[in-house]
């Protein structure tokens, strides 16, 4: 099975993953995303303990690529300080707009690294960084 591949089967399992979705119980913050352009909706909840980011959810629709960057991002940044969380946000971004990321980097991102490849699909770019925006909208108010 070649790397494209896995990552693909990756993407669709997450997306149709239930493990980050529900609601939080009194989560600190709340915050719509929404991607007008194609329908992509979330509403993803942080619940913090000091500085760090204890538990994430999310609820929303939108397509495979959305949804599965949503849940790998809550996986990715969760038990993470508010400044990891936005130098991981700040990476994955770069990366799916086709800026070079170090090697470090790519380690730093885990799972999130299956979106690499949607640098190359313009269309799809939206879809993959909506989650990672809102999660800066978050932590950088």
């Amino acid at each position: 099975m070649a790397l494209d591949d896995i990552y693909t089967t990756l993407i669709m399992e997450e997306s149709r993953s239930e493990h980050n979705k529900g609601d939080l119980d009194d989560p600190d913050y709340k915050e719509l995303g929404h991607n007008p352009s194609c329908g992509d909706e979330i509403t993803l909840q942080i619940k913090m303990d000091d500085d760090t980011l204890k538990d994430l959810s999310y609820t929303g629709v939108g397509c495979a690529i959305s949804q599965a960057s949503t849940s790998i991002m809550i996986d990715t940044v969760r038990g993470k300080t508010r400044e990891e969380a936005i130098h991981l946000a700040d990476t994955f971004i770069n990366m799916i707009k086709g800026v070079a990321i170090t090697e470090e980097e790519e380690d730093e991102l885990e799972d999130a690294m299956a979106f690499e490849g949607v640098s190359k699909l313009p269309a799809r770019v939206k879809c993959a960084v909506l989650p990672w925006y809102t999660l800066k909208n978050i932590l950088e108010a």
